[in-house]
């Protein structure tokens, strides 16, 4: 009977999504990750789904503070069908507490027609009950080098 139970106790043990045995830098890194997936389907509910009711967004494209959920969601209205791509690049984690993690980096925007748009981004991953999710994000064009 123990090896019943040893045998079923490890068989669970590997059908755990490796998030639940993650830390709050991987649950934020995830988070990112699960952002540009949203960005690059376009899928602007995904995108706003993300962010807390109260989230705060500093938009590479808006003069505003766009604050809470329709202001978010206007925000990214025109992301359906758009064919917008972000490629992430460097990023790095900081754990500001078990619940708030920030990360900072570069990436890249690509709308379907023009240019890549170097960028760098900052967000703030907090834990909402049992979800992660960004409460504040600033982008900001990336300057170009100094000589």
């Amino acid at each position: 009977m123990l090896r019943v139970v040893q045998f079923v106790s490890v068989g669970l043990l590997l059908l755990l999504p490796a998030q639940t045995l993650a830390g709050p830098a991987e649950d934020a890194d995830a988070v990112i990750d699960r952002w540009a997936v949203a960005i690059n389907s376009n899928d602007a509910d995904a995108v706003v789904n993300l962010y807390t009711p109260d989230g705060l967004l500093h938009g590479t494209s808006s003069p505003t503070l766009n604050a809470g959920t329709s202001a978010i969601r206007e925000y990214f209205k025109g992301l359906p069908g758009s064919g917008n791509k972000v490629t992430i690049g460097e990023r790095h984690l900081i754990v500001l507490g078990e619940s708030a993690v920030m990360g900072v980096g570069f990436y890249e925007v690509r709308a379907a027609q023009g240019a890549p748009r170097p960028a760098r981004f900052t967000f703030v991953v907090v834990k909402r009950g049992t979800d992660r999710l960004i409460a504040h994000h600033h982008s900001s064009a990336l300057p170009q080098a100094r000589p």
